[in-house]
């Protein structure tokens, strides 16, 4: 399963992805602004308590992101 790409938004707490596409031109240009750019590294830390929005850890920040933002944004998973 290491090498399937998914979702963003489908990965769990403590689980950590790659970049490596977008499917919505107008949240790629977001995010890219945000620093989630293809190639780097992303950690899930914590979800909200009804699962909305997630906290990702991304070349040193956390950011929040909705669950239908990260629906747009395409990984290959690291660990599990």
């Amino acid at each position: 399963m290491k090498n399937k790409t998914i979702r963003l938004s489908d990965l769990r707490k403590g689980e950590s992805c790659v970049i490596e596409s977008f499917t919505d031109e107008q949240m790629k240009q977001k995010l890219l602004e945000m620093g989630c750019l293809p190639g780097e590294v992303i950690t899930v830390d914590r979800f909200a308590p009804l699962g909305c929005p997630m906290a990702i850890s991304v070349s040193g920040s956390v950011l929040s992101i909705r669950t239908d933002e990260a629906d747009s944004v395409i990984v290959r998973i690291l660990s599990e």
